[in-house]
């Protein structure tokens, strides 16, 4: 996948919105307010949430794998998306981080997301 099929997809999960307050380089995805992908044009690369024993697991599985860059390195991922290939595993991936989210979501805020 490339920067824009990553965004085509993130976009396409109930609810997500996209900005960019990191500055013109950072475009972040979130499901109302809670991000769960950042995707850096410069760089190619993408920031995912993950769960603690996914994230040791990626990043020792995977060369196009690491430990969140700028995030906490216990439940975020960054992944070089010239590194990997496999367009399933990354759609998987971001789906994961998008559930990690709505999970610890309120029970109002998962209300609001089923009207979507």
């Amino acid at each position: 996948m490339d920067i824009e099929e990553v965004r085509t997809y993130c976009l396409s999960l109930k609810a997500t919105n996209e900005s960019f307050p990191f500055g013109e380089d950072t475009l972040v995805f979130k499901v109302f307010t809670k991000i769960y992908c950042l995707e850096s044009l410069e760089s190619k690369s993408i920031n995912l949430k993950a769960a603690p024993e996914d994230v040791t697991r990626l990043i020792e599985e995977y060369s196009g794998i690491f430990p969140g860059f700028h995030m906490n390195k216990t439940h975020w991922v960054t992944i070089h998306l010239e590194e990997i290939f496999d367009d399933n595993l990354l759609k998987q991936l971001i789906t994961n981080s998008y559930h990690l989210i709505v999970y610890k979501m309120t029970k109002k805020d998962k209300l609001k997301l089923n009207s979507f």
